[in-house]
């Protein structure tokens, strides 16, 4: 009867060891993440013990801000496994990328092949200012070109925050969507919060990730839920099972 009043988990607890995180930005130098691998060595210590079990890390790739290329990327995965060794961490890790919808984009992954999550999974995100006016048929032509879209942090994107619909309409266009962990919280504050709520509420999520980029955000993961569909965020962190490699 008193349910209510039971104080909520803090977030590290729902990840129970074997999380496998599909989102971060570890790879050191070559975007906003890990400044050098010594804070990327960090960052992933501290993954592991919140309960990240494997990691599929996604450097940013926008041409116009952090032009990296999959040779770049597999240099600094290399680099950053070889610390892994000399340091004594076990967490397994590979890398996809967190590809930014531009003009850029939307001829590149017709001449170029992406770097997947897993399969044909590839993960996206949009400006936070405003939505690409060829969204839509981006999206078909990701779809038509093989891949399946999973779009980062939906929840970020202010200007869909009063068009609800739009969200509908993203996921009925074949976008999957990703929660950022820390949405739940209120690190983003907490109109974001209430927005992820909702559309957790709605089941819309279909994978997570921890969206790590310093040491702030493994510190946020000791708050407590700010939500009240934790049943739905749990089946979220659940459901990247399917990325286990």
């Amino acid at each position: 009867m008193l349910s209510f009043l039971k104080s909520k988990p803090a977030l590290k607890e729902l990840l129970d060891g074997n999380f496998v995180d599909i989102h971060s930005h570890i790879l050191p130098g070559i975007d906003d993440g890990a400044s050098n691998i010594k804070k990327a060595v960090e960052l992933v210590s501290s993954l592991q013990k919140l309960g990240v079990s494997q990691m599929i890390t996604s450097p940013h790739i926008n041409h116009y801000v952090w032009n990296n290329s999959p040779e770049i990327i597999a240099s600094k995965l290399r680099e950053t496994q070889n610390a892994f060794e000399e340091n004594r961490i076990n967490t397994p890790i590979k890398a996809a990328a967190e590809y930014f919808i531009d003009s850029w984009f939307e001829n590149h992954f017709k001449e170029e092949k992406l770097l997947t999550l897993k399969d044909n999974y590839v993960l996206v995100e949009i400006s936070y200012q405003n939505a690409p006016l060829n969204l839509y048929k981006t999206i078909f032509e990701i779809q038509l070109a093989g891949y399946i879209p999973v779009l980062a942090h939906p929840e970020r994107y202010a200007f869909y925050h009063n068009k609800f619909s739009e969200y509908e309409k993203l996921k009925n266009a074949g976008c999957l969507f990703q929660l950022n962990l820390l949405s739940t919280v209120e690190y983003y504050g907490s109109r974001i919060t209430k927005i992820s709520d909702e559309l957790l509420a709605k089941g819309m999520y279909d994978f997570c990730g921890t969206d790590v980029h310093h040491k702030k955000h493994i510190e946020a993961f000791e708050s407590k839920l700010k939500i009240k569909n934790i049943a739905s965020l749990k089946e979220a962190i659940a459901n990247n099972q399917f990325f286990k490699f």
